[in-house]
């Protein structure tokens, strides 16, 4: 259930740290980091993470500690209430999504699917 006193998403220590890290790395105006979805995927959609430089027309920003990210406004109902985290291991490290509005996910993980 949408709370608007909440953030549209949320941030583990562990994003919110790789966000401003990277946002530090990015280079000139490099503002924050950008979210949203594409159509791709076995099971429809994916996730897309990239650098903005500036805040689009109706996009939310949330910023979480100095950790800046800009919803694309085509993806806010998808997004509504997701966790964002980053893990790293051996093999792969990236950001992952807890999302309440997910229904079914790929096998591989990479993409998804809402009703």
């Amino acid at each position: 259930m949408f709370d608007p006193n909440k953030p549209l998403v949320s941030l583990t220590d562990r994003a919110a740290d790789r966000v401003r890290r990277l946002v530090e790395k990015g280079g000139d105006g490099v503002i924050g980091l950008r979210v949203g979805v594409s159509s791709k995927g076995c099971s429809g959609m994916s996730y897309v993470v990239e650098y903005a430089t500036e805040k689009k027309q109706f996009e939310e920003e949330v910023d979480i500690d100095g950790a800046k990210i800009l919803i694309d406004p085509a993806a806010t109902m998808f997004l509504v209430g997701a966790e964002i985290d980053y893990t790293e291991d051996k093999l792969k490290s990236g950001f992952t999504f807890t999302n309440p509005n997910e229904t079914a996910r790929c096998g591989c993980g990479e993409s998804f699917s809402v009703a």
